[in-house]
């Protein structure tokens, strides 16, 4: 073999028949193609080109795996595929620093792997903690009654179970039991709440139902003071029966204002009627008022006595007034015949004779009493004299009084 045209060249040569050969680390050479394209040191440069895109591959592949653009098994396929380049190299270039970066980034996969992996340990663990906060949260809600606003927040934190970073799938699938867990049995409360709920509603209706039914039937009742009682009854048990659903309640409502309007409207249309027919009576009654109200105050008792028996018998005879005088009327002649019994009894106590003598027996009691101590007060002794002086002080008074009644029989 003959040396080539570039005995100074670092790293091979190329003979001047176009063979190319590549000097190796240990000193010796290997032949690594022949060119007969053109000018020798042109095939020279050709499996130096080929060397270079050795290079920038593991220029890549080093700057994706530092920058985290490339895994270590994308990085290791890189390595793998250079070195196989390199086993029977077809290339010009120094292989022995190529070969010297490929085991540095070996090490590099190595290393990022590792940190690949303790990564992933600390976002399975944060996935963890994440995961195990939503089902926390998810089981202090099991029990609430906030119908509402608890199933609002179970969806907001299952949308938030979706969105969050897978975790090791069987802790995952424990967590995921409990928060199923949760949800279901908050779920079953709410079911059997609204189940309870709608029974209550129901049987609430059925009470308002047949309370409406009832009213109804009353409408069309003539027994106006009977029926109206049963409208006041019904109204009672309206208001103590449970409410139900709002359109139901409101229907059911209007049904039996309806039927009470009806029986009312009716009632007041027929009393309104007679009460007509009875403005006659009215008038007439307030004539009999007039002279009965004239009689006070009382002069003549026996004279007020007789009239007033004789405009009780006229007002009897008039009859009925309408309903909403009826009180008025008679309360103004009740009056009038109070006060004349009220003097009827006064008459009695002045003219009873036996009154009268209890009242002149007193009268002489406390005379006789009142001259036994004047004379005790005129006493020497002067104790004896002093009891009767405060004797005599309190029935004085006594005695004054009883000659006041006595007086009343006089008049």
């Amino acid at each position: 073999m003959t040396e080539g045209t570039t005995p100074g060249h670092p790293w091979g040569r190329v003979d001047d028949d176009g063979t190319v050969h590549l000097r190796l680390p240990d000193g010796g050479e290997r032949t690594v193609g022949q060119w007969a394209a053109g000018e020798p040191e042109a095939g020279l440069a050709f499996f130096e080109r080929k060397f270079a895109d050795l290079k920038v591959e593991v220029d890549l592949a080093e700057r994706r795996l530092r920058d985290g653009k490339a895994t270590p098994d994308q990085t290791t396929s890189v390595i793998a595929k250079v070195r196989g380049a390199l086993v029977e190299p077809a290339v010009v270039g120094d292989i022995a620093t190529l070969t010297a970066r490929l085991d540095a980034l070996d090490a590099d996969v190595v290393a990022r792997r590792a940190a690949v992996a303790a990564e992933r340990a600390a976002a399975r663990e944060q996935a963890l903690a994440a995961r195990e906060t939503i089902v926390t949260e998810a089981e202090s809600l099991a029990e609430s009654s906030a119908w509402k606003a608890t199933g609002d927040r179970f969806r907001v934190l299952l949308d938030q179970w979706k969105a969050a970073p897978r975790a090791e799938r069987a802790k995952e699938q424990d967590l995921w039991k409990r928060f199923s867990t949760a949800r279901s049995t908050f779920d079953k409360h709410r079911r059997q709440h609204f189940a309870t709920l709608d029974a209550e509603r129901k049987a609430a209706m059925a009470v308002k139902e047949t309370i409406v039914t009832e009213a109804e039937a009353l409408a069309t009742s003539r027994e106006w003071g009977e029926s109206a009682a049963a409208y006041r009854d019904l109204m009672t048990r309206w208001k103590a029966a449970p409410r139900g659903p709002r359109l139901d309640e409101d229907r059911l409502w209007g049904r039996f204002r309806a039927a009470q309007d009806a029986f009312f409207a009716a009632r007041n249309a027929t009393f309104d009627e007679r009460d007509a027919g009875l403005r006659e009576n009215l008038t007439a009654k307030q004539v009999l008022l007039v002279e009965a109200e004239a009689l006070l105050p009382v002069t003549d008792l026996q004279a007020a006595k007789t009239a007033i028996r004789s405009i009780a018998e006229r007002w009897e005879k008039v009859g009925h007034v309408p309903r909403n005088d009826k009180d008025r009327l008679e309360s103004r002649l009740r009056a009038v015949e109070e006060s004349i019994r009220h003097g009827e009894a006064d008459e009695w106590r002045r003219t009873d004779p036996a009154a009268r003598a209890r009242a002149e027996d007193t009268v002489a009691m406390f005379h006789a009493s009142v001259a036994k101590l004047e004379k005790a007060a005129g006493s020497d002794d002067a104790r004896k004299a002093s009891e009767a002086q405060r004797s005599l002080e309190m029935t004085r008074p006594l005695a004054e009084a009883a000659e006041r009644a006595l007086a009343e029989f006089q008049r």
